[in-house]
């Protein structure tokens, strides 16, 4: 059994950045992933594309998700596979595979998070279930990059599951898209059935309660991705409720197809090209750490003293209980910052949390979920726990002026 400083599991945006910031600053580590790639949602539910992540500052265009993101955004340019948030997800793959290798960082594929063994306030070793059964990992220190707060939920960390008035989360979305289309035919038909879907839907017409239709164009000329399925009142953290959920996301997808077929234009040579390989979560668990981030904080446009990661995108909520969708937009100019105390979950002295699935409330989590800031929740996690590795000190006694300092000579952005 191979023993690291450092182990992250879940190979999203989130995991890939923090086990390419720890292995940078020196740290042994393991990078494990459920599937066979990393890119985490924009791979495995094909998420697309990047939220907004900029606003203005003193007349300027400002990224507010900086340092390994836009390394990757770059990389993305290099290969012509990059336009306006869009993105190829084979490119997308063969960068962050590349990125984390060439760091120094081991990785792990087909492996699912079986079990957590425990001594006192500290995880010894995680069990994956594989092909070959049970495999056994031990480190020093631990980085949950689930999305769904496992390794800390199965350590008995407190959590909370989606909102806190009755633990509903934000709709699951089965992702798709067609091919063949005349791009520019459907746009121009958008009014005529973006109204008429509304007409169905008013009569009861559709087991899909989204209130519209939610299309992007593609980097490829002739294909639309949509983003439009919705489940609500399903558990993304139960095996039974999230396979009921994939079944009613995939006779979405069929539901929508035959309607735009019908009443959009450039479809007529079109097909339905893919569905992605397992249900997009927006919302599951988060951990409930040493600091619960609010959504009031965000509306304060909280700047934390100890905030390792800067976001302004808007209070997205998706209805959890049916049709309609809640916003906040930040004005422009206008950003909060999150605390690296929201990273550490109660009651473990070696785990980290990064991604959606840090310590907040519903509302603040509908802002921050997005790829370009879980990157930037990672690379901070990723530098902590290698400043705890070099230190030997537990996660919530390193120098966290010395964090930030690390995350802007790499170039993160912090406000």
């Amino acid at each position: 059994m191979k023993k690291y400083d450092v182990v992250v599991v879940g190979g999203g945006f989130a995991g890939v950045a923090s086990a390419i910031a720890a292995a940078r600053e020196g740290a042994k580590t393991l990078l494990v992933e459920k599937n066979n790639a990393l890119g985490g949602s924009a791979i495995n539910a094909l998420v697309m594309p990047f939220m907004p992540f900029t606003t203005e500052i003193n007349g300027e265009k400002v990224e507010l998700s900086q340092g390994i993101f836009k390394t990757i955004c770059n990389l993305l340019k290099e290969r012509n596979s990059y336009d306006t948030r869009k993105f190829s997800e084979e490119e997308l793959k063969m960068i962050l595979q590349d990125l984390a290798i060439d760091s120094g960082v081991d990785l792990l594929f087909h492996a699912y998070l079986h079990n957590v063994n425990k001594l006192g306030g500290k995880i010894n070793s995680l069990i994956f279930s594989t092909k070959n059964g049970p495999f056994e990992i031990q480190a020093d220190y631990f980085i949950d990059a689930t999305g769904d707060a496992q390794v800390a939920y199965l350590a008995g960390c407190p959590v909370q599951l989606g909102r806190e008035k009755d633990n509903l989360c934000q709709p699951m979305t089965l992702c798709f898209r067609v091919g063949n289309v005349n791009v520019e035919k459907f746009m121009a038909s958008w009014s005529r059935f973006q109204s008429k879907y509304k007409e169905y839907l008013s009569q009861g017409k559709f087991i899909n309660p989204r209130e519209d239709i939610l299309v992007f164009r593609t980097i490829v000329p002739n294909v639309l991705h949509f983003n439009t399925t919705r489940v609500v009142k399903k558990n993304p953290v139960d095996v039974v409720e999230t396979t009921e959920a994939e079944i009613i996301a995939r006779k979405q997808v069929y539901e929508v197809y035959q309607f735009i077929k019908e009443h959009a234009d450039g479809l007529e040579n079109s097909f339905l090209m893919s569905t992605a390989q397992e249900i997009g979560v927006r919302e599951s668990r988060m951990i409930v750490g040493d600091y619960v981030l609010t959504e009031q904080d965000l509306r304060n446009f909280t700047k934390f003293e100890d905030g390792i990661a800067v976001c302004n995108y808007d209070i997205d909520i998706h209805n959890p209980e049916g049709s309609g969708t809640s916003h906040y937009y930040f004005p422009q100019g206008e950003f909060y910052t999150i605390p690296y105390r929201s990273l550490i979950p109660k009651t473990l002295d070696n785990l980290l949390v990064a991604g959606r699935c840090i310590s907040s409330d519903h509302g603040a989590q509908a802002s921050y979920r997005i790829m370009p800031t879980v990157c930037s929740i990672g690379e901070a996690a990723g530098v902590a726990v290698a400043q705890a590795v070099k230190k030997g000190v537990g996660v919530r006694d390193i120098n966290v002026k010395e964090l930030k300092q690390t995350l802007l000579k790499h170039g993160a952005f912090l406000g």
